[in-house]
């Protein structure tokens, strides 16, 4: 848990007032995987792991911005140049900052201290967990108020623009929309969402983090991207009109899939049959069908490890595992790939034997340990209401 006394005494030390606090999470998608930036589905959950920034106002239109996670301090103008270069933590902040403004939306400037207890690179959204806490923060200092959506699609335009990740929208929509106790169907291009009660009580979600992120990540993300968008243009000649790969169906797909050279025919299959996936478990939870949804999972997984090569050997292993301990009913790895974590549906009875097992094959094949977390569905971005002691 975050400390929130002790992050408004760094932030009395640092600046002398009493800030107010803002949080938002992060996420577990728990089937969609890489269909968000083709106009797709997706079905994450907004998790009891995120980001609070402390902040408060300044007389002049600097920023300054104070990571106690990563012990780094930053400041920049709004009024003059922009400051962070792509990989900068702070690129974030700024980010968001200067899409708001360009928005229309004047902001003053601010002291923030930013705390989070989400683990950096895992795939667990800090990064869009980190631009909605803070835009939250300057709006409500600014006194501007926006539509969630508004301030989520400002985050997505300044990952695009200031750290150079051309992402989907997925990730800043849970933190701003999440609903305690569900999972959020999101339709990635009308921007339609749809709670999806999760009626789990005998089980639960686990993330294990395999505390690895190879280098291909970001990188290959990016030429991901680029296949899909040259399927569809491939795809555009036997079927006119299409926009993204979410307007082609598996039976079209099947019907052309052999015109299309390798990779982009198995890059087109993972998209199209995870968006399938991703609806049907949206049904199976409605229905409390609770077996279809783990044997969903796992069919995502493979398609992500065969079809769309982002999974990795760590990814794969802690996957295997899980499979191999009864009471699991699904597992797969969750966000871009090439590292970062799992989610798995765990029954309650079966949540230590999980524990264990993970904890000792995975380190004795891998030479470290990961990390576990059991987490709950939560709500989104707001303003923390907590006592000053």
């Amino acid at each position: 848990m975050i400390d929130l006394s002790s992050l408004r005494r760094t932030f009395q030390n640092l600046n002398g007032a009493d800030p107010r606090l803002f949080w938002a999470p992060g996420r577990v998608n728990l089937i969609g995987e890489h269909t968000d930036y083709n106009d797709g589905f997706v079905l994450p959950i907004g998790i009891d792991l995120g980001t609070v920034v402390a902040a408060g106002p300044r007389d002049h239109r600097h920023i300054r911005a104070d990571s106690l996670t990563l012990n780094l301090s930053a400041e920049f103008d709004l009024d003059g140049p922009p400051a962070a270069q792509k990989g900068d933590w702070y690129g974030y902040v700024e980010g968001v900052a200067r899409t708001l403004e360009a928005r229309g939306l004047r902001l003053v400037g601010a002291n923030l201290a930013i705390d989070s207890n989400l683990p950096l690179g895992a795939g667990l959204s800090s990064s869009a967990a980190l631009e909605m806490s803070a835009g939250l923060a300057l709006l409500t200092l600014s006194r501007h108020e926006i539509e969630p959506i508004a301030l989520a699609l400002a985050g997505q335009s300044a990952e695009h623009t200031f750290v150079g990740t051309n992402c989907g929208i997925m990730d800043q929509c849970i933190a701003m929309l999440a609903e305690e106790g569900h999972a959020l169907l999101i339709d990635c291009r009308s921007l339609d969402t749809t709670p999806v009660p999760l009626n789990l009580d005998d089980m639960a979600f686990v993330v294990c983090d395999s505390r690895v992120k190879h280098s291909l990540a970001t990188s290959q993300y990016n030429v991901r991207r680029a296949e899909c968008e040259q399927g569809v243009a491939l795809l555009g000649e036997f079927r006119p009109g299409i926009r993204a790969l979410r307007d082609v169906t598996e039976a079209e797909l099947n019907e052309y899939q052999n015109r299309l050279p390798e990779p982009i025919r198995r890059r087109c299959r993972h998209v199209v049959t995870e968006n399938a996936r991703t609806l049907a478990a949206a049904e199976a939870l409605r229905a409390g069908e609770i077996d279809r949804v783990g044997s969903l999972m796992v069919e995502s997984h493979n398609s992500l490890r065969d079809d769309y090569e982002v999974s990795c050997s760590e990814l794969d292993l802690l996957v295997e595992i899980a499979a191999s301990v009864e009471g699991v009913v699904g597992a797969r790895m969750t966000g871009g790939g090439f590292g970062g974590c799992t989610v798995n549906l765990v029954r309650l009875n079966a949540l230590e034997m999980f524990r264990e097992r993970t904890m000792r094959e995975y380190s004795e094949t891998t030479g470290f340990s990961p990390l576990i977390h059991v987490v709950r569905a939560t709500g989104g971005a707001g303003e923390i209401l907590a006592p000053s002691s």
